[in-house]
This record gives structure tokens, C-alpha cells and sequence, in this order.
């Protein structure tokens, strides 16, 4: 098939729409681009063939000529078949410009007139072949795209490689795609010019399935689900988007413990082979299938005995993955063990669980098995459920004590005490410890539709504000019907004030209200005797109290620190604990705070408390980062972020403070794009606490970008949110040097000696030492620009002396690169010593790009006193005052290149130029000199 270079793929196939697969999409575009070729490879369903269509929508423009085939297995054996697809419209285009004796063996194996075949004309085709590639190529550029190479018929495969390792320099490019299920892919890229890329694409990860599904309209479906697809579909997204399909045209959705509905698409897929095995072997498999972790010595226990003989043969067969060293039965695809369960008929399945639940060693397994071979209700199968979960839920697995908390809920008689609702909640509040909030809010409303005792109702209550998370104003309805539910009751009631402390922080911003409400929460449950609430609303209350810069912060942490404890709450990411690891924080005492979160974080890993895990590897991150270890600061923030967004919970705060991250010692574009979505996420929720953070984290990537103007605009808010909140801690954002050091770069030096003066007064009385640091080496940056050079440049080496004995490496660093700045007596790299050295301490990569950057520039003399007067602007070519003009506006060098229509490149050159008319050498200088003659 021949396409023209005005050929268009539909929208389905642009490559946008390529979902999991955008890093190897840009180095496949790559290779693509510098001329070279593509073979993607991989197993059955992986998405070759999307990722195909979408690399061939994008260059075929680039082509004159587009060759198209797509191989199928039942075609394979019809000789010169792809060939024919490939050239069949342009033979008789190029045919006369090709050999008599070529021309002839290819018309006759390409129309099958005649009787060519390679043993016979295999010279003659061969040169035909790479003779019609040169021709075509002759006119422009040519594309080949070859899906399904692994069905192409030998003869068409053997004639394209001959060909492909001979065009040499000739303009033609392939992109095929290849199924490999295990087996070497290199044997296909012998049908491929020798500069091919070979790209291998794998499975999706869980947050790629959850993206395909929602990008292919099954929206409905929860986190939960979504995890059991992408387990059962091994991170296929073909598989993935036949379960999501299953289950979206399924009337019901499995019960817990039951496996995902399989299509009959894909157990035909994957059963093909259980047609091959005895009765008895694919019994034997079927126990496996409902096994936990089957192994051989469970199989016997569950009554095969021939269990060797008969996975041996399912393993020759390849439905089993065999591992000598691995005593775990494990099938070659987990749709192979989900599909043969979904196969098998109700009663055969009640009595495999019937066996597994007396052979399996493990007593919330035998739990399991139990409740799925019982058919109704039975207190007795209830119960041993009941004492299940509470066991998982001792180990550390919430997860799965919700599941068997439903499982006893659905087993427990309607006039059984505890009865089945109160479990339905138990499993919800375990749900909610796992991090999966769709399935709590599921359970809890559909408690809502029939409870009718007040603690019942407001259980469930708690349980859908819970899971609604930060976006609490979703849920802003529900409070007066739950105060009404709680009436008199001071258990009740404090649960119910203590969420309200909550919505005052996130949806009004009001920490005065917020304390005021934790407290009147902490009362409450103190006559209650509800002590576990109790601490939960006296850390909420220290936490507000730390962040006003309340007298009584200290206090109320002792009191949330007394004796008798909850485990629960000790290890809670709103805990006291977590109050009095903040406190330690803001009150630069770093290596106990990291001792502190340490010890939470891994008391909440060993939990299964996936929320606090989130927030526990966001706050180590957080002290990393201020102790200049930006590397390990890095890690732990991508690994937040990955977790927050696999489970749904916190993505805001793990997003905001990745940017920090990123922006100090990784990719400051990532750092941006981090910052604006968790802002734009924390605007959706109404959430104004976190969207302080994430304004904050914006400004300093965007200073750190060198977008000075910008990082002003997103600071100046900052303070105006946290005004209105009631935050008066300077150490909670530790924002304010920065927007002083980005005021000195715009030429606004008095706003700048204001904030400094507004934040000194707090530091001073709230005893934050590395906070007034920092305001030292931003009130230097004030004076250099007065010019008073000397006292600048001591209160800069007080600055960095006092940081570094505060352990706050990255701030050192920044003081010691300020006064290398300022020193202008330094002849070239040897004055930013000290600073690429702290920054290299710190893997600090952005900040060393700049370091590089000021010694490229060369000796700084009097840099932070243009050698211009304000008019010498006047006299710049008029190209130069319109990129001079635009960075006055805080222009990025990208900015003015779209605006001007120019290059970035030319930009650079164009200010390198501004910068040796004017005498002066940054951006800031302008801005100054532009400043100046603003009050001239």
C-alpha cells in the first residue's frame, strides 16, 4: 500500500494519544528525526501498533512516499504477499526505470503471473527491491511502516533486509513492529537498515492503566478497581482495556475476593493451550489459581496428589513460569490464572476454597477460603472473617482487612451483634488506612441509605469527609446533617468539631477558627472518655498554634505527648508526633526532626498506613532539602509523588514539594510544571492552605529559572494568603528571602527592606536563627544595591557562616554564591570556589548551572553597580531595545524568542551584546538602569 505525503492518520492515532509510552515515543521521534530507523518490540497487546501509527503520523508529512503493510499469521505463508502490499501501487510509477530482468522477476512475483521464486529469480528480485527503493527515494524521501513483522512471509522478509543493509545514504527510513514473547528480537532486524533502534516496550504501571482507562471513557471505576486490573492484566493495555470493558458492561461488580469478570476475548486469548491438558492437570491448575502463593506443598495438602506430574505439564505448555530457586507456583501471565477461575464453573470453585481452607497454612487465608466456599450467612464464618481482618490489620495490611471485613459484613446475620453495617464501617476505616477512599466512601454511603442509630451515622460520616481529602469543601453539605446525627453526644460531637477544625483550614483559611475548634474538639472527647480523639484534636491544635506562632505551641504538643497513648495516632501523619516533628523543623533542629520522621515512616510502612506514608516521605524529603542534600531530598519526593498519585492521596502537597525539589537539584521545567499543577490542583479542592505551598514552591522555581518578575508575582500572593490565613511563622514556608532576592532583581529594593523588617520582627520573637539567616543575605542584596558594598558583603559572610553551623547546606551555598557575586575584585573562576563547592556538597545541579554560567561571564567588576547611566538605554539598535524592553517586563530568554520571533540563541546573542554596550552584566542590571531613569 503506497500513501502520499498528503496522507493523514485519524485523531485516534496522533501521537498525543500515546498514553504510558511518551519517553520511548521522543527517543523512538529522536531516531526518527536524525534519520534513522525504529523496530518496536514486545509481547502480544502491549501497544506496538498504536505507538507504530502514532510515529508514523508524525513523520509521514516529513516523506514522500509512505510503503505500508501489515503482516497476518494466516497470510504468512503466501509468498511475496508483503511485498506486493509494500510496492503493489508504484510498480508501474518506477517499473520503467528498473532493469528488463528486474522488472520481469518482480511483476511476476508481485502479480503471481508466471512462476518466480527467490531460489529461481533470487538475484534479479533482489536488486528490483533495493532498485524501486532508490527510485522512489530519487523523488523524496520514503517511509516504510511494517506492523506485525513477525508474520511477514519469509520471501518478503529475506528481499527487504537484502535491500535495507544497502541503501546506505539513500533516504528511506523504516518503523515495524515485532511480537517477541520472550524470545530474542534481533533475527527481525535483519528485514532493518543497520542504524535501527530497537525500542522494547513493557508493561504499563498502575497509574498508566488508571490514565488509559480514564482516557478510554471508564471513568466510574475506583482506584481499587483500577489496582485489581492492572494486577490481573500484568500491565497489558490491551488486557486492561478488556477488563475495564468487562466490567463496565457488567450489571454487577464482583463482590470482595472475587476475581475481576475475564471476557470471553481474552480467555480465548490465553486458554487456547488448557485444551492440551488432562482433566486432571487443569484441576490441579485451578487450585493453583485460587492459591494465594500456591506452592507444590499446598497443592497436596488441598488434595492433588499427582500436583508434580500435572504442573510440569501446564509448565511445558507454557501456563506456568517455572523458577527452580522460587518454591511459589507462579502462572506465565496473571490473566492465565484470572481467566481460568472465571472459567471454571460456581461449584467447582466452592470446593477448591472448601480444600484451601483447611490446606492453607496461613489463618486469614484460611479465612478467605472459608467465606468463599460458605454460600449466606453463618455468625460462625463471620466471625473467624472478623478475626481475620483484625489480624491483617495488626500486620500491617489494611487493604486486605477491608476485603475480609466485607467478606464478614456479607456473612454476618442482620440481628447478629456486632452486626453487619458495623463492619461494613470497620472495613471502610481500614479502606481509608489503605489509601483507597473510593472504595471507604462507597461502603459508608451505602451504610447511610439504612442506619438509623446516630453512632452508626456518624461513623459513616467521618468516613466520607475523610475520603474526601483535601477537597473538603466537596463535602461541605454534610456537616450540618452530621451535627444533627451527633445531637448531645460528646464522643459524637468531638469527632464532628475536630473535622470542622479541619474545614476551617483548608476551605477558609482561618487558623484562628481552626485552634478554637480543635480545642473545643479535644474537651469534647476529654468527657467523652474518647482518648483516641482527644490526640488527634490536641496535635491538630498544636499544629495550628506552631504554624500562628502561638505562645502555647509547646504546651499543647506536651499535652498531646502524655500518657496513655494510641498507636494508632502515635504513628498518624496528623498525629503528635507528627506536631511535635514540624515544631523541631521550624525550630532548625534537623537531626533530631529527621530521627523523628524516620522512625514514623517506618512505623507507618509497617502499618500499611499508606496516607501517612505519603506525608511522612514528603516531610523526610522536606528536611533532606533543608540540610542541602538535594539528591536524597529528590529521591524521596519522586517516590512520594508515585505513591500519592498510584493511591489518589496528596498529590497537591507531594507535587509542590517535588518542585522544591526538582527546582534545587533536578530539572527546574519539571520543577515549574510540578508547582503549577499543584496549585491548579489545590485551586479545584478550594484548598487555601496547600495552595500557599505550591505558590511558594512556583516562586522559587521560577527564581530559580531566573524569571525574577514571575517568582515576585507568585510570592506576593503567598503573603497575602498566609495574612489572611493567620500565619505569622516565617519558618512554615521559609518564602520570604526569596521574594526579597527576587524584588532586588526586578529594581525594587524599598518593597524588598519592608519585608525583610515585617518577617524580622516574627523570626526574632519566634527564635528562628536559620529564618533571619536568610534575611541577612537577602537585606545584603538590598544594601549592594545601594551600594554599600562593604557591609553587604559582611553581613553575607555572617549570613553563610551561620547557616552552615545550622546544617542548612543549601542556604549556605546560596549566601557563599551571593558574596561571590558581590566580590568585585575577584579576576575570574577562582571566587565562586566556595560556592561550586557547597553546591556540589549539596547536588545542587540548577545553582551549579549558574555557577558555571557567572564564570563563563567573566570577572564581575562592580556588578551590582551598572557602569551605564540610565540613558545609555537610549542608544541601543532597536532590536536590542526590544529585547531589553521585554526582559524589563521579566521576560524569559523563551518568552521573547516566541514574542520577537526570533531564536532563543539569537536572544543571548543579542543580550551578550546589550550587556558590553551598556557595561553591565545581567539581567538585573537593566532592570535597574531601567529603574533609574524611571525617577530621573
Amino acid at each position: 500500500m503506497t500513501v502520499r505525503r498528503d496522507f493523514k492518520e485519524p485523531a485516534r492515532c496522533r501521537p498525543d494519544l500515546v498514553i504510558g509510552r511518551e519517553e520511548l515515543f521522543s527517543d523512538a521521534r529522536e531516531q526518527l528525526t536524525g534519520g534513522g530507523s525504529v523496530l518496536l518490540h514486545g509481547p502480544a497487546g502491549i501497544g506496538k501498533s498504536t505507538v507504530l501509527r502514532a510515529l508514523a503520523a508524525e513523520n509521514a508529512g516529513a516523506a514522500r512516499t509512505v510503503l505500508r503493510c501489515s503482516a497476518t499469521e494466516s497470510e504468512s505463508h503466501l509468498p511475496f504477499l508483503a511485498l506486493a502490499d509494500l510496492f503493489g501501487l508504484v510498480l508501474d510509477k518506477v517499473a520503467a526505470r528498473l532493469p528488463a530482468a528486474q522488472r520481469t522477476a518482480l511483476e511476476s512475483a508481485l502479480t503471481g503471473r508466471g512462476e518466480s521464486t527467490l531460489q529461481r529469480d533470487g538475484l534479479a528480485l533482489r536488486l528490483a527491491v533495493l532498485s524501486m527503493l532508490r527510485a522512489l527515494a530519487a523523488e523524496g524521501p520514503v517511509l516504510v511502516v511494517a506492523d506485525d513483522l513477525q508474520w511477514l512471509d519469509s520471501a518478503s522478509a529475506e528481499l527487504l533486509g537484502f535491500a535495507a543493509r544497502r541503501l546506505g545514504d539513500t533516504p528511506v527510513q523504516m518503523v515495524c513492529a515485532v511480537r517477541t514473547e520472550g524470545q530474542e528480537y534481533d533475527r527481525h532486524l535483519r528485514a532493518c537498515p543497520p542504524d535501527t533502534l530497537a525500542v522494547r516496550l513493557g508493561p504499563f504501571s498502575r497509574t498508566q492503566v488508571s490514565a488509559l482507562l480514564d482516557h478510554r471513557g471508564y471513568t466510574d471505576l475506583s482506584r481499587s478497581t483500577a489496582r485489581d486490573i492492572h494486577r490481573t492484566s500484568g500491565g497489558n493495555p490491551l488486557f486492561a482495556l478488556e477488563l475495564g470493558r468487562a466490567l463496565a458492561e457488567s450489571p454487577t461488580r464482583p463482590r470482595p475476593g472475587e476475581p475481576l469478570p475475564v471476557p470471553t476475548s481474552l480467555r480465548a486469548l490465553v486458554l487456547s493451550r488448557l485444551e492440551m491438558l488432562s482433566d486432571e492437570a487443569r484441576r490441579t491448575l485451578l487450585v493453583a489459581s485460587a492459591g494465594a502463593r500456591p506452592t507444590l506443598a499446598l497443592l497436596h495438602a488441598a488434595g492433588r496428589d499427582d500436583a508434580e506430574a500435572e504442573t510440569a505439564q501446564a509448565a511445558a505448555l507454557g501456563l506456568l513460569a517455572t523458577d527452580p530457586e522460587e518454591p511459589a507456583l507462579r502462572f506465565a501471565h496473571p490473566l492465565i490464572s484470572a481467566a481460568l477461575y472465571a472459567e471454571a464453573p460456581a461449584r467447582e470453585r466452592r470446593a477448591v476454597h472448601t480444600a484451601l481452607s483447611t490446606a492453607a497454612s496461613d489463618p486469614i487465608e484460611r479465612a478467605r477460603h472459608l467465606a468463599l466456599a460458605t454460600t449466606g450467612t453463618d455468625p460462625e464464618v463471620a466471625a473467624r472473617l472478623a478475626e481475620a481482618a483484625a489480624l491483617a490489620r495488626d500486620r500491617g495490611a489494611p487493604s486486605v482487612a477491608a476485603s475480609l471485613g466485607l467478606l464478614a459484613a456479607r456473612h454476618t446475620p442482620s440481628d447478629s451483634a456486632p452486626g453487619p453495617d458495623e463492619r461494613r464501617l470497620q472495613a471502610a476505616e481500614d479502606a481509608i488506612t489503605a489509601g483507597e477512599a473510593d472504595l471507604a466512601r462507597d461502603i459508608a454511603r451505602e451504610v447511610l441509605t439504612r442506619a438509623t442509630v446516630p453512632a452508626e451515622r456518624v461513623r459513616a460520616w467521618m468516613v466520607v469527609i475523610e475520603a474526601a481529602g483535601q477537597a473538603l469543601g466537596e463535602v461541605d453539605a454534610v456537616f450540618p446533617q452530621v451535627l444533627a446525627d451527633a445531637g448531645d453526644d460528646p464522643r459524637l460531637l468531638a469527632l464532628v468539631h475536630y473535622q470542622l477544625a479541619w474545614r476551617e483550614v483548608v476551605v477558609d483559611g482561618d487558623f484562628g477558627k481552626a485552634r478554637q475548634e480543635a480545642a473545643h474538639a479535644a474537651e469534647l472527647a476529654a468527657r467523652g472518655a474518647d482518648r483516641r480523639t482527644e490526640l488527634m484534636a490536641l496535635a491538630f491544635q498544636a499544629s495550628t498554634e506552631t504554624l500562628m506562632g502561638h505562645p502555647d505551641a509547646p504546651a499543647t504538643i506536651r499535652r498531646a505527648l502524655q500518657e496513655p497513648q494510641d498507636p494508632d495516632v502515635a504513628s498518624h501523619h496528623n498525629g503528635a508526633a507528627m506536631a511535635r516533628f514540624r515544631w523541631l523543623l521550624m525550630s532548625d533542629r534537623l537531626p533530631e526532626a529527621r530521627t523523628a520522621v524516620t522512625a514514623l515512616l517506618r512505623e507507618a510502612r509497617r502499618r500499611g498506613m499508606v496516607e501517612s506514608e505519603v506525608h511522612f516521605l514528603r516531610m523526610l524529603a522536606d528536611t533532606e532539602l533543608r540540610s542541602g542534600h538535594c539528591g536524597r531530598a529528590l529521591d524521596l519526593t519522586r517516590e512520594s509523588l508515585r505513591l500519592a498519585r498510584d493511591s489518589g492521596i496528596g498529590e497537591s502537597a507531594s507535587a509542590m514539594l517535588a518542585s522544591f525539589a526538582e527546582a534545587s537539584g533536578g530539572d527546574v521545567d519539571r520543577a515549574l510544571a510540578l508547582a503549577r499543577e499543584a496549585a491548579d490542583h489545590a485551586e479545584v479542592d478550594g484548598d487555601q492552605l496547600y495552595l500557599s505551598l505550591a505558590l511558594a514552591a512556583l516562586g522559587y522555581a521560577q527564581l530559580v529559572a531566573g524569571d525574577a518578575a514571575a517568582a515576585v508575582r507568585s510570592l506576593r500572593r503567598v503573603r497575602e494568603l498566609e495574612h489572611g490565613m493567620g500565619i505569622s511563622d516565617p519558618a512554615r514556608g521559609r518564602w520570604h528571602g526569596d521574594l526579597a532576592e527576587a524584588l532586588v532583581r526586578i529594581g525594587e529594593p524599598g518593597e524588598a527592606q519592608e519585608l525583610i523588617n515585617v518577617t524580622r520582627a516574627h523570626a526574632v520573637r519566634l527564635d528562628r536563627a536559620s529564618v533571619l539567616a536568610t534575611l541577612d543575605r537577602a537585606e545584603a542584596l538590598v544594601r549592594a544595591a545601594r551600594g554599600e558594598h562593604q557591609a553587604a558583603q559582611a553581613q553575607l559572610m555572617s549570613a553563610q557562616d551561620r547557616l552552615g553551623r545550622l546544617g542548612h547546606g543549601l542556604e549556605e551555598a546560596r549566601a557563599a554564591f551571593a558574596l561571590a557575586r558581590l566580590r568585585a575584585r575577584a579576576p575570574g573562576p577562582a571566587a565562586y570556589d566556595e560556592a561550586a563547592r557547597l553546591f556540589r556538597r549539596c547536588r545542587a545541579l540548577p545553582w551549579l548551572r549558574q555557577v558555571d554560567e557567572a564564570v563563563a561571564a567573566g570577572p564581575a567588576e562592580a556588578r551590582t553597580v551598572p557602569a551605564a547611566t540610565p540613558a545609555a538605554l537610549d542608544g541601543l539598535a532597536s532590536m536590542e531595545r526590544q529585547v531589553a524592553a521585554l526582559v524589563m517586563e521579566g521576560a524569559t530568554n523563551r518568552e521573547i524568542a516566541g514574542r520577537l520571533f526570533i531564536s532563543v540563541k539569537t536572544v543571548e546573542a543579542t543580550l551578550t551584546r546589550v550587556y558590553r554596550k551598556l557595561g553591565i552584566r545581567s539581567r538585573v542590571d537593566i532592570v535597574r538602569l531601567a529603574a533609574g531613569r524611571r525617577t530621573t
